[in-house]
């Protein structure tokens, strides 16, 4: 995305994570959200659940930081936060069920990866990183290759590489990772997981915006024909 100026001012007006960033009790929501919603992989909990965990976290606060701080009920900031203007929060009623349950909008996980973004990391791993890229630009190319002798000549070097480990396996030399490439690789499996779950939201959002439209519900426009059935072929 170019970052010119028109494109980050309409950006700024319409991006709900833009907008949670610059609301007032960011902090608050930030926090919170990602202790109910991000670091548990949560794609919904009940309202009265949420109700009483926000509940709690409003009593500490107010507590250590003077009861004026967060001044309002627990569901009157989760009428705000899940208001069609704000979009941090979806509302909804699943199939069978009275009570609303709540999940956190795609804009939230932009907004919390954004936020860790700005930490200071004790430790920077990119070992695993490289290897990703490279797999992936192996894939690439071998995935366009039409040549059948360079698609053999690639293979058997597999081929080969495979048949070494398992002679160096059965000889006894097992390569183990340390401490550092397990760490390595696990921060890259967390973050590649937060940001699976922040895909699967956005989805879900695109998919209730489209169903939203009134072709997607079956509405035509005025003087517009239905299609014709199977029948009717």
């Amino acid at each position: 995305m170019d970052l010119d100026y028109d494109r980050l001012v309409a950006l700024r007006k319409q991006s709900a994570a833009w907008r949670m960033l610059r609301a007032d009790h960011a902090a608050l929501m930030l926090s919170f959200f990602n202790k109910v919603f991000v670091e548990q992989g949560v794609r919904s909990i009940a309202g009265a659940e949420l109700v009483e965990r926000l509940d709690d976290e409003l009593f500490a606060l107010n507590e250590r930081l003077g009861r004026s701080a967060f001044p309002k009920s627990a569901k009157a900031y989760l009428d705000v936060w899940s208001a069609p203007e704000n979009g941090w929060l979806r509302k909804y009623y699943p199939p069978d069920l009275d009570e609303p349950h709540y999940d956190a909008t795609a804009a939230v996980e932009k907004a919390i990866a954004w936020v860790r973004s700005l930490e200071e990391r004790s430790f920077v791993g990119t070992e695993s990183r490289l290897n990703t890229i490279f797999d992936l630009l192996r894939q690439m190319t071998f995935g366009t290759e039409t040549d059948p002798e360079t698609r053999l000549a690639e293979l058997t070097r597999r081929r080969h590489e495979i048949d070494q480990e398992i002679a160096r396996v059965e000889a006894g030399e097992v390569d183990v990772l340390d401490s550092a490439a397990l760490r390595d690789r696990y921060q890259q499996v967390t973050t590649t997981a937060h940001g699976l779950l922040a895909d699967f939201r956005e989805v879900e959002a695109n998919l209730a915006e489209m169903a939203s439209l009134p072709i997607m519900r079956g509405e035509l426009p005025k003087g517009t024909a239905p299609a014709p059935s199977i029948r009717e072929f």
